[in-house]
């Protein structure tokens, strides 16, 4: 049984779950399918197959299991862009984990994922992040307790409406088979998580996300698992092909990499998937994959009224409904 990656970009979760699962070579098999899926459409994008790093953690070591790590760095469409899986066991779930369940501290784990982080080259071509997992904790003398989680968001650096519609309906429209309460609640917990407290804004525009997730029953949990899976090329493809070749220059790029700076803070200050992936002793490499390869930070500084820097902070980094009419 299995899931919550440890690779950044996936949040921990804080476990409520069930005793039942699928079958973990069928999770196993559906993420493995779904990353070269992923890896397929990078190398079309830039012409050029992602440099690919399989690894095995033997027993002896504080985690155990497998994975494999996709990166394309330095290419003409993704300056750096990271797809991950991994399947690991562990003898005891870190705090990152537990905080929720204290009762499950402590307790045998076995997890499995995929994630995966984009950021282009282009600075009108937002980065995107996706996530899919599943775990089930083991305590002892007791039934597995097994959730799911995942979602995806979209950061861009200058705003589209065309664009954040088109990733929130498409995410919509994958959940809708499983209720049509699901995109508003998922939406809303991730406007909530994906939110830099220490300034007070959002990362992005948001798209989707769910943690302790198993109310469905552990088929049609798995069923939605995958439906979000295989949602996200379909909302972020279209995206990048529109804004690729937009025209760009040095003022541009130097927004793209101070905005890119508050996606590490976030990433390092509260993301707990990347705390998990540290605390439970993951593969660094693979973890911190997700942090952009150049970031710049200026003191208090603020865009000049009026510009298209000023705009995403007054109309795209604000939550708000991006399906209703315009």
């Amino acid at each position: 049984m299995t899931s919550a990656t440890v690779q950044s970009g996936a949040e921990a979760v804080d476990p409520p779950g069930s005793s039942a699962a699928p079958d973990p070579s069928s999770v196993r098999a559906y993420l493995l399918g779904l990353q070269q899926r992923i890896v397929s459409a990078m190398t079309a994008w830039d012409g050029s197959a992602p440099r690919s790093d399989a690894w095995v953690r033997e027993p002896g070591q504080k985690l155990q299991g497998d994975g494999r790590s996709a990166l394309s760095e330095g290419a003409a469409v993704l300056e750096r862009g990271g797809c991950n899986f991994s399947h690991v066991r562990g003898p005891a779930l870190p705090p990152s984990a537990t905080q929720a369940r204290p009762e499950l501290a402590g307790a045998a784990f076995e997890a499995m994922g995929v994630s995966l982080v984009m950021h282009p080259h282009n600075p009108h071509v937002p980065t995107v992040h996706m996530n899919v997992r599943m775990m089930a904790a083991m305590p002892q003398g007791k039934p597995p307790v097994v959730w799911f989680g995942g979602g995806m968001d979209l950061t861009p650096y200058y705003g589209v409406e065309e664009d954040a519609r088109h990733f929130h309906a498409t995410c919509r429209d994958a959940l809708a088979p499983f209720g049509a309460a699901l995109y508003p609640r998922f939406k809303a917990e991730c406007d909530s998580y994906f939110f830099l407290k220490h300034r007070n804004e959002a990362r992005g525009v948001g798209g989707i996300f769910f943690d302790d997730f198993a109310e469905l029953g552990a088929e049609r949990s798995f069923a939605l698992l995958r439906a979000v899976g295989d949602a996200f090329l379909p909302a972020y493809e279209p995206i990048l092909q529109r804004r690729r070749d937009t025209p760009f220059g040095p003022a541009e790029r130097e927004f793209q990499a101070y905005r890119r700076g508050r996606y590490v803070e976030f990433n390092l200050v509260w993301d707990r998937g990347t705390h998990f992936g540290l605390q439970s002793g993951g593969r660094t490499e693979s973890i911190l994959m997700s942090m952009p390869p150049s970031a710049h930070w200026r003191y208090d500084w603020h865009p000049e009224a009026g510009t298209p820097e000023a705009r995403l902070y007054s109309h795209f980094l604000p939550p708000r409904d991006w399906l209703s009419p315009a």
